[in-house]
Formats: C-alpha cells, structure tokens, sequence
C-alpha cells in the first residue's frame, strides 16, 4: 500500500497540482494586496474617505469607534468591509484565472479537419476501394465511376 501511495504521490498530475496549490496562495496574497493597498483607496476616497477594511456593525449595543476597538473588546460584530474586500479579491482571481484558461483552451491544437473520403464500397462485397476504381480488386465486378464532389 506504501508503494501504491508513492507512486500516485509521484505521478505529474499530483505534482502538478501541489505547485498549482502553491503558486495560487502566493497569488491569492498579491491579490489581497492590490486590492487591499492599491485598489481600495483609491474607491475609498471617492466615496467619502471611507476605509472599507473598517466598516462593521456592532452587535453588543455599546459604542466603538472603529472595528479595531470593538475586537480588542471582544464585541460581536458584522465585518462587511472586510466582506466586500474578499468579494473584491475572488472577483479579480476568478477573471485572471477566466483569461488564463481562455487563453490556454485557445492554444491548444486544434484537430484537424475531416478530410474527404478517398474509398468507396463495392456494391457486391461491400470492400473499400479507391474512388477512381472502375473495378473491384476483391469480387472484380465493375464499378461505376465516382460521382464528383
């Protein structure tokens, strides 16, 4: 079974996908930092100098100020611009990894058109014989000629 296990462990797909896996959290991270540092302040300042990251509401009925104070207080509360950040991020991974796999399928040889028949069947055997045929190599009985295509 030890054996059985290492060779799945080490067939190309596994490996494949384990440096996938890895490649895709270090991406993920640069996705939340540009949508974290460089998209939404940006957005945030056209709306009103507002930080999404901060945007909370508080569930234990006493105030804070900000979402930093209502954590280290323990209060229960509803994150949803932390929420929309994370929305923000799937979004942008869903469309790069939409391109990625448009531009792959797009790569990807394409197969070859059928080409057109260059045998027919006799009428009497039923052999494939070449089109320009005018006898049958199998049961010698005389063929018609081809229709033209």
């Amino acid at each position: 079974m030890l054996q059985e296990f290492k060779k799945f462990a080490l067939q190309g797909n596994v490996l494949d996908m384990a440096i996938g896996i890895i490649i895709g959290a270090a991406f993920g991270k640069i996705v939340s930092s540009l949508v974290n540092d460089v998209l939404m302040p940006p957005i945030g300042l056209l709306v009103g100098n507002l930080d999404f990251s901060g945007l909370f509401v508080n569930l234990s009925g006493q105030p804070y100020a900000t979402l930093a104070q209502a954590k280290a207080a323990n209060a229960p509360t509803l994150n949803y611009g932390l929420f929309l950040n994370n929305v923000i991020d799937f979004l942008i991974v869903a469309l790069v990894v939409f391109l990625m796999v448009k531009q792959i399928n797009r790569l990807k040889a394409k197969p070859a058109p059928a080409s057109a028949p260059t045998t027919r069947d006799c009428p009497r055997c039923l052999s494939a014989v070449p089109l320009k045929a005018t006898r049958c190599a199998f049961c010698t009985s005389d063929l018609q000629p081809a229709a033209s295509r």
